[in-house]
This record gives C-alpha cells, sequence and structure tokens, in this order.
C-alpha cells in the first residue's frame, strides 16, 4: 500500500553535513507503509521517480533514506519541503 506525505529534507546526522539525507515518515502512516520495519520502497520523490529504504531512528521515528541523485532528479536539496508517495519496492 502506497502512502503520500509531506516532509522536510534533513541531514540523518547534523554532524555530518555532506551525508545520508532523509525524511521522516508521519507516525500516522508508519502502520500503513508494513509497520516499523526496515524495507525497500519506491514511488515519486516530487513526482520524479524515486526507490529508497526505511530506516528506525532512535526516538521512535521512522524515516526513508533520500539519495542525492533523487534529490537532483526531484528539484530538491537539504532542508526543502517535499512531497513523497511510497510503498513497499516490488521484489523479483
Amino acid at each position: 500500500m502506497a502512502v503520500t506525505f509531506t516532509g522536510r529534507v534533513r541531514q540523518w546526522r547534523e554532524d555530518k553535513p555532506g551525508g545520508l539525507a532523509v525524511v521522516d515518515v508521519p507516525a500516522d502512516l508508519v502502520a500503513e507503509l508494513g509497520g516499523r520495519r526496515q524495507m525497500r520502497v519506491s514511488g515519486t520523490l516530487n513526482d520524479a521517480p524515486f526507490t529508497g529504504s526505511t530506516m528506525l531512528v532512535a526516538g521512535g521515528g521512522f524515516c526513508v533514506g533520500v539519495s542525492r541523485a533523487a534529490l537532483r532528479a526531484a528539484g530538491a536539496a537539504v532542508g526543502d519541503q517535499v512531497e513523497l508517495s511510497i510503498g513497499p519496492a516490488a521484489t523479483t
């Protein structure tokens, strides 16, 4: 099942500004996305095709990693509000 939400792109670790970027998944959508388990997801990021992975966040949150290439394709950067529409990636 796909979920759609808006979130701010942030650094995974604020002390490593060149590192991984993530978008937090709203808590009320985590169950719809399949619960708090790590998984590959696909969909769109600002209407650009997107594939990433979900991750647990310290303190109980949940987020999806966003690559530099995905940000470029979506015309977005760290600090921007983006729209994601994601669901579990198809397995082959």
